[in-house]
């Protein structure tokens, strides 16, 4: 049997608003390829480029290992990695070339191995997986200790003894995902992980009870699973849980894309966990409408639910319709007072820039966090992703890069209604405004202060002061920036009716949207 090492490229010291927030937590995906791979025999060490200080200690455990096979298996969890971080692929192209010094065999996977995997083929990669990636890679090296070639595993993307560039038939997501085994954790260094979390007071640790998404916001990667959506069993989740809680985990994050979508799933794992007495805190991702359903928020509390992050996207109608999304304003209002009625907080992840959005559109959405009352929010700017309808609609708008550096890049790739310049400003008096509208819940901006200052918290009250001189300035300069910059970025044709939208794909003809 081979011996492997198996990493990935996502260093959070390279994504500088992230490091700051210090919130790591374990690629999940990197963990399942190692697991498997162990456990068909195989001799396998992890690197974590997580907290890894640089590609140094790649090259280290390169090294140290003396690895037939080099895996980097990119974690099709973290949706960072499907936004193709140009600063991750420059790095993923760079422990390629070590790997391939030391002798190596190199196999790569992941989401943007699946929508440009002869780029990586370029970069010195022996073999591309194009989608799913764990028995792929698993086939893949047994076929090659057998004297066997490529073109007998399906799902790959490889250069034949002439140099074409060849792929075989796409491979079929596995559909029970019981029978994997559990993420590898114990192959990389957990005490990282602590470290960084501690001064957050508690430790939290990452799970996924599904994979995919049949819903259609179409401007939503999906290159690894498409419209395909398949679901743990809950029995299955809770002995995963009990595991995570012995590796010290006082908080999860349940990291699908969205959780419990196959109805009545969380009342049963809700149930189970009630039984077993393991009701852990834990944050996750919803939809408006779903979160309307009987005994939805009901279930999430009695299974632990602290915090439910829901795709709100726009607060105009328009918007959400143009995107395909399947949800209301008013589903969204519904959801936050269900949430908050049942004690559960509530965080929007917001997007702005989508082809027709007006300045009319913007304020509705900011007066849409004002309504709701949120604990948090995320602001994104629309990012036509390789592979989605929106990618294609607007490719032709497209002369310059593709990607972003990293997640705080928040540029305009196509010719949005605003410059990225607008955007960047929005950011601020989003989250200024947001800040001050938290410190008003119970009170006054100046009695917060006050009570800042009593507690002796003056880096917090300075910073609202602050917050509430800024802002005036903040609203003047995005209306100069309105006036100067707006274009009129025409709204794109909706091929998908609201009722449609909202209802999931089925699941025996679903496979990934095919790229134009």
């Amino acid at each position: 049997m081979s011996r492997i090492l198996v990493g990935h490229s996502y260093f959070l010291r390279f994504d500088p608003k992230l490091w700051r927030a210090r919130q790591p937590y374990p690629p999940l995906g990197t963990l399942y390829a190692a697991a498997l791979l162990r456990e068909r025999g195989h001799d396998v060490a992890v690197f974590d480029a997580m907290l890894a200080a640089s590609a140094d200690e790649w090259h280290d455990l390169l090294h140290r290992q003396q690895p037939s096979v080099a895996v980097l298996f990119e974690d099709n969890f973290n949706y960072l990695s499907k936004m193709c971080l140009l600063r991750m692929r420059e790095a993923a192209f760079s422990m390629i070339a070590a790997a391939k010094a030391q002798g190596c065999t190199v196999i790569v996977a992941g989401a943007d191995v699946t929508d440009n995997g002869a780029d990586y083929l370029h970069h010195g990669a022996d073999y591309a997986v194009i989608g799913e990636g764990e028995e792929a890679v698993c086939e893949l090296i047994e076929a090659l200790e057998r004297g066997g070639g490529a073109e007998e595993v399906e799902g790959l993307m490889f250069r034949d003894e002439s140099g074409e560039v060849r792929s075989t038939s796409r491979r079929a997501v596995i559909r029970d995902l019981d029978a994997l085994p559990a993420p590898a954790h114990d192959l990389i260094d957990l005490d990282r992980y602590r470290e960084a979390w501690q001064p957050r007071g508690r430790f939290s640790l990452n799970l996924v009870t599904s994979r995919g998404c049949p819903f259609h916001c179409n401007w939503c990667a999906k290159p690894i699973w498409g419209q395909r959506y398949n679901v743990r069993s809950p029995e299955s989740i809770v002995e995963e849980i009990r595991r995570l809680r012995e590796l010290g985990a006082e908080h999860l994050w349940f990291m699908d894309d969205i959780l419990g979508i196959k109805p009545g799933w969380l009342t049963e794992l809700a149930e189970r966990l009630e039984a077993e007495d393991l009701q852990t805190p834990f944050k996750c991702l919803s939809r408006a409408d779903l979160l309307q359903r009987p005994g939805e928020v009901e279930a999430l509390r009695r299974a632990g639910c602290e915090m439910v992050w829901i795709g709100a996207e726009s607060g105009s109608q328009s918007v959400l319709d143009a995107m395909e999304k399947g949800t209301t304003v008013e589903q969204i209002h519904a959801s936050v007072r269900r949430l908050k009625e049942a004690g559960i907080g509530v965080a929007f992840f917001l997007q702005f820039g989508y082809p027709g959005e007006t300045w009319e559109d913007i304020e509705a959405t900011l007066q849409l966090v004002r309504d709701c009352d949120p604990d948090d929010v995320g602001m994104s700017v629309s990012y036509p992703l390789p592979g989605t309808p929106f990618f294609e609609r607007v490719r032709d708008q497209m002369p310059g890069r593709h990607n972003w550096v990293d997640s705080e890049d928040m540029a305009m790739l196509y010719d949005g209604p605003f410059p990225t310049s607008f955007y960047h400003h929005l950011h601020s008096r989003l989250h200024t405004e947001f800040r001050l509208q938290k410190a008003r819940r119970n009170s006054s901006v100046a009695a917060a202060v006050s009570r800042l200052l009593r507690r002796g918290q003056a880096r917090p009250a300075l910073g609202l002061v602050r917050d509430a001189a800024l802002l005036p300035l903040q609203r003047a300069q995005l209306q100069v920036l309105r006036r100067r910059g707006h274009a009129d970025s025409a709204a794109l044709p909706i091929e998908l009716t609201r009722v449609e939208a909202a209802t999931p794909s089925g699941q025996e003809s679903a496979p990934p949207r095919p790229k134009g």
